[in-house]
């Protein structure tokens, strides 16, 4: 069992930048991968970024790449999204998710967080 808890969230100018964190439970966190996804009012939930459970290999939906960044650090059991240049159409609350594969769909993943919000002011 996983537990994941994102933190880091909040309101943000167009052209800014955040960052978003998240914290796993357990002894395992390098083996899994970990993904972050968002979900805007009215719209499906949609793949952001994820990264293998070694760090190797990653993956970033087209509309983020270049100005999203996700990282981990096994040690401290944390992955991370680091948000630049921010777009309003950014404004969704964004959740992290543990899972067995590096994958781009939500339903490869076991385990989800509460999420948290990012709203961008145009």
């Amino acid at each position: 069992q996983v537990q994941l808890v994102e933190s880091g969230g909040g309101l943000v100018q167009a052209g800014g930048s955040l960052s978003v964190s998240c914290a796993a439970s357990g002894r395992t966190f390098s083996s899994y991968a970990m993904g972050w996804f968002r979900q805007a009012p009215g719209k499906k939930r949609e793949f952001v970024a994820a990264i293998s459970g070694s760090a190797t290999t990653t993956y970033y939906t087209g509309s983020v790449k270049g100005r999203f960044t996700i990282s981990r650090d096994n040690a401290k059991n944390t992955v991370y999204l680091q948000m630049n240049s921010l777009k309003p159409e950014d404004t969704a609350v964004y959740y992290c998710a543990a899972g067995p594969v590096t994958g781009t769909v939500y339903t490869q993943y076991d385990y989800w967080g509460q999420g948290t919000q990012v709203t961008v002011s145009s």
